[in-house]
This record gives C-alpha cells, structure tokens and sequence, in this order.
C-alpha cells in the first residue's frame, strides 16, 4: 500500500488534473470545491493527512500561472500547451512543494513526482519530470552544485612492491 503522503499526492494529481481539464473546456457550474471534496473524501478511509492534500491542491490552483511561468523556461524544448496534461501537472505539484514545503526534503518531493509519472504518466515522463525538477531544485537554491569526480586515476608512482605483491 502507498504511504499516506504518497496516496495524498496520487489524489491531489488526479483532482488537479480533472480540473485541469473542465477548467480548459470552460465547464459551466464547475464547483471546484465539491471537486475537491468529493475526492478526498474517496479516500479518506485510508488517507489520514487530508488537510496536506487539500492544502496541495489548493496551493497549485492558487498559483497556477506562476507556476507555469516558473517551469516553461527549466524546458526551454517544450512550450506547456505541448506538455502532456498530467506531465504539466505533476510538474505543477512538484514545483509547488518545492517552493513552500520546506519540511518536506528535496529528494522526497523529486522522488514522489518521479514515482507518479512512473504510474500515470508516459515511458519517458519520469525522466522528463526528474530533470525538470532538478533544474527547479537547483534554480530555487535548493541544492548545492557538486562536481562529480571523474574515474579515480592510478598512481603512476612505482610500487614498493613486485609483481608477486611482495614488498622489495
């Protein structure tokens, strides 16, 4: 079974996108609340953290379009409106933890929005959705650079020992 904070996130992404969606099409009567009730309270046998994914959901919609603004240039190949949905918005979801969830540590929220793209998204998503949210970790200050050490080069200096290991 998901950990909790995992099924929350699997919620908010699947209430997120289904008002991704009614939003785009300009559904008329559209009670975004009820939406949002209605699937929390699907679940909310088994999620005992309703009030993270509420907060989720709600922190997403409220920033959409700084959140988008804040993606499009981490890729720069790939203009939103081309972005598959749910890659669009697990990127969303990923972006906003990262910017106010500070509790939550980096690697988590990179490896939970990798996770969801393994479930619900494309063969390739999962590697789209972890380079994007590097870049955004990296642009939000929250990773330091490292340089990566490249092979370990052998000492040319000439052994104290022989061929047989035997020190001369």
């Amino acid at each position: 079974m998901a950990s909790n904070r995992h099924l929350g996130r699997i919620v908010a992404l699947q209430t997120l996108y289904e008002l991704d969606f009614r939003l785009q099409v300009q559904e008329k009567n559209l009670d975004i609340d009820a939406v949002i009730k209605r699937n929390i309270n699907r679940y909310s046998e088994v999620m005992q953290d309703k009030d993270f994914v509420e907060h989720l959901i709600r922190g997403v919609l409220e920033t959409t379009d700084k959140l988008d603004d804040f993606i499009q240039p981490l890729a720069p190949d790939w203009p939103l409106s081309q972005i598959a949905r749910i890659d669009r918005v697990i990127l969303r979801i990923g972006v906003w933890e990262l910017q106010n969830s500070s509790e939550v540590p980096v690697k988590v929220v990179i490896n939970e929005a990798v996770e969801l793209a393994k479930g619900f998204g494309a063969d390739n998503s999962s590697k789209f959705v972890n380079g994007v949210l590097g870049s955004a970790a990296k642009q939000l200050g929250k990773v330091k650079e490292t340089k990566t050490k490249g092979p370990k080069q052998k000492d040319n200096k000439l052994s104290d020992t022989n061929s047989d290991g035997e020190t001369a």
